[in-house]
């Protein structure tokens, strides 16, 4: 039950929210700023309703969503991996693992959007938690390998371990050949790599130090 969730978990979940009541009460047009843009060399475009690139941007994307099943199905994954991983961490390591997560999505995608602005495409905002739920994703599968979940569609049961890779793999397939243009597939790698990085920094480990040395303990079950 949502009442029963951590504290910041829960914290996220009614931010995002208030976020996509904030669009539908005052219209995608007036939260344009807040949307990630690419970084160009244009400021804001009246014709195209397109604003410069700013860097709070990097952070405020996530709160915005492209409709209510966008919303609901991050919302979902945000509850059911976000709770076990702050209850594993506790609120200040979990805060800072998923803000890092949605900045390292939103730095991927700015480098993604701002190369097709440069190669003479449209200017595109992206909006959404997916780069944050897929590092949350990205850490459940490294802190609990071993644990059964269930995909939606379909329904099958697997490994947390393997459904990373499945997503991984299918992620970076989809974004390299294009196969489903309108998702900023690159921020969810994003999000998935900068989340590893930060893993493998608190436990000390290559490109950070030698295995095993520096950085707190992590449970990990099995």
């Amino acid at each position: 039950m949502p009442f029963n969730l951590p504290k910041i978990t829960k914290a996220l979940l009614i931010a995002n929210i208030v976020g996509f009541l904030l669009q539908k009460v005052l219209g995608d047009g007036r939260l344009l700023a807040l949307m990630l843009w690419p970084w160009g060399d244009a400021g804001f475009d009246p014709d195209m309703m397109a604003p410069a690139f700013m860097p709070w941007q990097l952070l405020s994307y996530s709160f915005l969503h492209g409709g209510f099943l966008h919303l609901a199905f991050n919302m979902l994954a945000l509850a059911m991996f976000g709770a076990p991983l702050e209850y594993t961490w506790g609120e200040r390591r979990f805060l800072t693992y998923y803000l890092v997560c949605v900045v390292g999505a939103g730095l991927c995608q700015l480098l993604v959007g701002s190369y097709a602005l440069s190669q003479g495409a449209d200017p595109y905002p992206t909006i959404g938690a997916s780069g944050g739920v897929f590092g949350l994703l990205l850490a459940y599968g490294m802190l609990f390998p071993h644990q059964r979940v269930m995909l939606l569609f379909p329904p099958i049961p697997m490994k947390a371990r393997t459904l990373v890779i499945v997503y991984g793999l299918f992620e970076l397939g989809v974004g390299i050949t294009g196969l489903q243009p309108g998702v900023a597939h690159f921020a969810h790698l994003g999000g998935m790599l900068f989340g590893w990085l930060l893993i493998r920094h608190w436990r000390g480990q290559p490109p950070f130090g030698g295995r095993g040395r520096g950085g707190p303990k992590m449970r990990i079950v099995r």
